[in-house]
């Protein structure tokens, strides 16, 4: 199994202006920084300590490390502050830009990741939250985001790439029905229309589990607007990655109060699948030399989830 797990610099690789304006918005300075592990950033992501026992988690990327990670994070700084504060989110305590570095100082949640293989309970717990979390911030809090089919319309056209140039390593099933597949990708972008503040990018690793069992969803960077039940499904990907439930079953029953068409739903299931096949056969970003792999991994497991949606429908 490939896990979400990239390559970070530490909380002392950081220039001595960025750790000292962390520790500005801290109020003291840090004695202890724990580097955490999850997500493709290649920025540092630590839990740390001041000496009387503050803490706060820290994320911060410089555009050495990679060009697109800065803005990533100004995203995030913004769409973290917009969050209602019932939402079940890190509240930001204070952020850094010099135009080069750019940190967020977040809220330190006492929690774990959902452990995978998924278990029932925790599964249970997340979809529950996914759906409160869609009530709450529909309509969006924050109205001048791109939209989903603005993020994802690019990745969307990932089958229509691969019918041109077709990968040796592309499974027969989907080499025999790519006219199909490139036919539902364009179906999906405008599928993902909605007023709803999507996360985009919902996994085991960006999710935590509390000690009393409640659960928050970290990490913004790729927040959209868009439909109420698409962070539903990018979640039932990554149970899907992990194996051992009805993904598919779990997705009719959790998307129904939203009225989606399940063709909608097949449609965006296809995009994502496309966007992984055509990702993992790029060379990898400067600074995620794991992300290509995972990206292989995700494809291999959705596409026998998508070919099965496909079969019954036919």
């Amino acid at each position: 199994m490939v896990d979400a797990f990239g390559v970070r610099i530490g909380w002392r690789d950081l220039p001595d202006q960025v750790r000292s304006a962390i520790e500005d918005i801290i109020g003291e300075p840090v004695v202890q920084a724990v580097s955490q592990p999850g997500g493709f950033s290649p920025g540092t992501a630590d839990r740390v300590r001041t000496a009387s026992g503050r803490r706060a988690f820290v994320k911060a990327v410089g555009r050495a490390l990679n060009e697109r990670s800065p803005q990533l994070h100004r995203t995030e700084v913004r769409v973290t502050a917009a969050l209602p504060p019932e939402a079940p989110a890190a509240r930001l305590l204070g952020s850094y830009d010099d135009g080069d570095w750019v940190a967020l100082v977040l809220e330190d949640i006492d929690g774990r990741h959902p452990r995978t293989p998924w278990t029932a309970d925790e599964l249970s717990a997340v979809l529950a939250v996914l759906r409160e979390l869609a009530g709450k911030l529909t309509p969006a809090p924050l109205t001048d985001l791109p939209t989903a089919a603005e993020v994802l319309g690019w990745d969307f056209e990932g089958w229509h790439r691969i019918r041109l140039d077709p990968p040796d390593d592309l499974p027969e099933r989907a080499r025999e029905r790519l006219d199909d597949l490139c036919a539902l990708a364009t179906r999906a972008v405008p599928a993902l229309a909605g007023d709803t503040l999507a996360h985009i990018d919902v996994r085991a690793d960006n999710l935590l589990v509390t000690a009393d069992g409640r659960v928050k969803l970290v990490d913004w960077p790729w927040a959209a607007l868009g439909p109420a039940w698409l962070d539903t499904l990018i979640l039932l990907i990554n149970v899907q990655l992990f194996g051992g439930h009805p993904t598919d079953r779990l997705l009719v029953e959790q998307t129904a109060y939203t009225g989606v068409d399940p063709a909608d739903l097949t449609a965006v299931l296809a995009g994502f699948a496309g966007f992984f096949f055509d990702a993992a056969r790029q060379p990898p970003p400067p600074g995620l030399p794991t992300v290509r792999a995972f990206q292989r991994a995700q494809a291999e497991a959705v596409l026998p989830w998508l070919l099965e949606r496909l079969d019954a429908r036919s």
